[in-house]
């Protein structure tokens, strides 16, 4: 029973189709994705982990089908074969293929505890629950093998404060002109965090610039590029201030390979996946900032992630690859 009214069983609420829905078309993508990964990935230690991803995302794709089917709902169509080439060259270090892997289990973690709060059928909390129990083992191994790779850096830490301290002024919030407080640890952790989220923006969007057959595709991919670099930057430019390390970039770990592992609407659905996220991030972050410069800035980069948002819409659209969820009527 629903704590706002009855429910039968077999229902499903607004929010768990919403929830199911996505994660359907993420790990159909995922699916595509990791096959390609495992197919080029050398480094033994970086295998299992790829494996592992794999092997979850199909599970996640065979509950999904088995929940909408018995509530009558459709099947998204999502992504299948005809949109990865398994075969196509190595557009990716083994590096970045485990660094993808740290940021993608990072989103599906934050979407799986949503979409248990948002659900009111015990199953499907249940179902979110283990999603979040096995990304959480597939993440403790991502990080367990991270911490070994020479581009791994952590996020900075802070001197332990001696004792509690009271604010005795307003200069908590600094303003834009004269002397600036130092970063609290809330801010430093999420400015860290999104350059690290959106320099990974910018960098596979730099690969899929290489790949992309066509050409409203390619543009919006190198205007990504541009766009996630210069956030990025204006990210670690606030950290540098304060004399902190920055994110390693990943630039580098792309080959200039020509040939796409992909069909031009996974690359679409993929960047317009992260804007997404990025949205989301950038919002909570703003919340948590008490620095006028930092909430300018990610006013700012918000800003660039709406116009980055509203691009990719566009061109799923024109070539109708943009898949409607469900609606009231």
């Amino acid at each position: 029973m629903s704590i706002f009214g009855k429910t039968k069983p077999d229902k499903l609420t607004a929010a768990e189709v919403s929830a199911l829905w996505l994660q359907y078309m993420g790990d159909s993508m995922a699916i595509c994705v990791y096959k390609y990964f495992n197919n080029i990935v050398e480094n033994k230690e970086i295998k299992p982990i790829l494996e592992f991803a794999l092997e979850l995302a199909g599970s996640h794709i065979k509950k999904i089908t088995e929940f909408l089917s018995s509530a009558n709902f459709q099947i998204p169509i999502g992504f299948s074969e005809s949109d990865v080439n398994i075969n196509a060259p190595r557009l990716f270090s083994d590096q970045f293929l485990l660094f993808y892997s740290y940021i993608m289990t990072i989103h599906g973690l934050s979407a799986y505890s949503l979409a248990i709060t948002n659900s009111e059928r015990r199953d499907i909390q249940n179902y979110f629950f283990e999603c979040t129990v096995t990304s959480n083992e597939l993440f403790q191994k991502i990080m367990e093998l991270a911490r070994k790779q020479p581009k791994y850096k952590s996020i900075p830490s802070i001197p332990s404060p001696h004792g509690n301290k009271f604010m005795e002024s307003p200069r908590f919030i600094s303003n834009l002109v004269g002397d600036k407080r130092p970063l609290n640890s809330s801010e430093i952790s999420t400015l860290f965090f999104n350059s690290t989220k959106t320099g990974f923006i910018r960098s596979l969007s730099l690969g899929f610039s290489q790949v992309a057959v066509r050409d409203d595709v390619r543009n919006f991919m190198l205007k990504n590029v541009k766009l996630a670099g210069k956030d990025a930057e204006s990210f670690d430019a606030i950290l540098q201030q304060d004399h902190l390390p920055i994110p390693e970039k990943w630039d580098n770990e792309i080959t200039d390979s020509t040939v796409s592992p992909f069909s031009d609407k996974l690359i679409m659905f993929h960047a317009g996946f992260l804007v997404n996220a990025a949205l989301s991030y950038y919002g909570a972050s703003l919340g948590s900032s008490f620095r006028s410069d930092i909430i300018l800035n990610y006013s700012k980069v918000f800003t660039h992630a709406m116009e980055a948002g509203a691009f990719s819409y566009n061109i799923m659209v024109k070539h109708g690859w943009l898949e409607e969820l469900p609606e009231s009527h």
